[in-house]
């Protein structure tokens, strides 16, 4: 983790520097004037001040949404920020390729999924699948990389077994479901069924992403590596690269 140098800083809405925000939140009532009130309430209490509801929306039975428009005081230290900086190479597919065929000399190893009760495969896909996101192909397009993806709802046995089977060098989860942090829960179930099952020789590289994960938060998870939002197939074999094979830590060979 490093530190960003930078000026104290305030948001910026009409013109620099005022302070201005904006913010969305659910509250559990129907939406009439009091709910409206309710929403002020709350934006005041966030240290906004003057706050104004620019959006009410009924949303199902006894519940609202709001988006308050507001100014606040509070500045931003930009040294004070910390960050997960990238500690790798980018690399091409054609080097990431050609390294692993020179120094690991057999395919890498790589099952990914969506573990729990989590069905969102657009994460885990965008990754893993040769079509890739935003014009950049997925894993399986790299000719030195051997990947198994097992889609949605895996329960963490399964996930063991099949990296187990596949002799896994790396295991790629993809969490998008977040409610009450069942994201945060299953990664530490999978990170101890690992630490179980298989000793620390023949342990796979651990890997989670998703949209609500902390990149920090890697040590406390049990896991090798946390991938946050925008996050794209190469930046993930570059970093498998950099930690299986030029850092020559490789799992179950």
């Amino acid at each position: 983790m490093s530190a960003s140098q930078g000026p104290v800083v305030r948001p910026y809405g009409d013109t620099t520097g005022d302070g201005m925000v904006q913010v969305s939140f659910t509250l559990p009532v129907p939406h009439d004037k009091r709910a409206e009130g309710a929403a002020i309430q709350l934006a005041n209490r966030m240290g906004m001040d003057p706050a104004l509801l620019v959006h009410a929306k009924q949303m199902g039975d006894g519940f609202t949404f709001f988006v308050v428009y507001g100014r606040v005081n509070h500045l931003v230290d930009l040294s004070a920020v910390q960050v997960v900086e990238r500690d790798f190479p980018l690399l091409s597919a054609k080097e990431v390729n050609a390294v692993v065929k020179r120094r690991l000399r057999r395919k890498l190893s790589v099952v990914g999924a969506c573990i729990g009760t989590d069905a969102h495969t657009v994460g885990i896909d965008a990754i893993l699948n040769v079509k890739g996101i935003a014009g950049e192909k997925g894993l399986e397009y790299y000719r030195e990389l051997s990947v198994t993806n097992l889609g949605a709802q895996v329960s963490v046995p399964e996930l063991v077994e099949a990296a187990r089977a596949a002799r896994a060098d790396a295991v790629l989860v993809s969490q998008v479901v977040t409610q009450r942090d069942a994201h945060l829960h299953n990664t530490r179930e999978m990170s101890a069924a690992f630490r179980e099952a298989l000793p620390v020789g023949r342990r796979p590289l651990l890997i989670v992403g998703g949209p609500r994960f902390d990149e920090s938060q890697a040590t406390e998870l049990g896991v090798d590596r946390i991938f946050g939002r925008g996050t794209t197939p190469g930046e993930v074999a570059s970093y498998l690269v950099h930690a299986l094979v030029t850092g020559r830590k490789v799992g179950a060979a």
